[in-house]
C-alpha cells in the first residue's frame, strides 16, 4: 500500500498540474524575454490538452503550440507583450492555486498516515 506507486496515485493529477503550470510559466517567461528577438515566435501550451497528455500516454510535447498574433509584427515576432503578461499572471495564479491544493492532500495524506494524530 506504501511505497511511490502510492504517492502517484495519490499526487497524480495534482502534481502533474503543478508541473504543466510551472512548464508554462517557463514558456510565457521565455516569450516576454525574446519580445524583441526579430523572428521569434510566441510559444503557449494548451493546459487541458497537455494535462489529458499527461494522464494517458505522459507525453506532453504535442500540446506545445504557436500563439497566433492579433497583429503581426514586420520583424515576424510573434510576440505580443500584452497578452503575454496577462497569461502569466492567470498561469502565476492558476499555479498558486495548484500547488495549495496539493499542500491540502498531502497534509491529508500525512494524517492520514499517522493515524489521525
Amino acid at each position: 500500500m506504501n511505497g511511490p506507486d502510492f504517492l502517484d496515485r495519490q499526487l497524480g493529477q495534482p502534481a502533474a498540474a503543478l508541473r504543466l503550470r510551472a512548464q508554462r510559466l517557463d514558456l510565457i517567461a521565455s516569450n516576454i524575454a525574446n519580445a524583441a528577438t526579430p523572428g521569434y515566435k510566441a510559444r503557449d501550451l494548451d493546459f487541458k490538452a497537455a494535462l489529458a497528455a499527461a494522464e494517458g500516454s505522459g507525453n506532453t510535447s504535442g500540446a506545445i503550440r504557436y500563439r497566433v498574433p492579433v497583429q503581426a509584427s514586420l520583424d515576424g515576432n510573434t510576440v505580443e507583450l500584452a497578452t503575454e503578461q496577462t497569461a502569466f499572471a492567470e498561469n502565476a495564479i492558476d499555479y498558486r492555486a495548484s500547488l495549495s491544493f496539493l499542500g491540502g492532500r498531502i497534509q491529508t495524506i500525512m494524517a492520514a498516515l499517522k493515524g489521525g494524530e
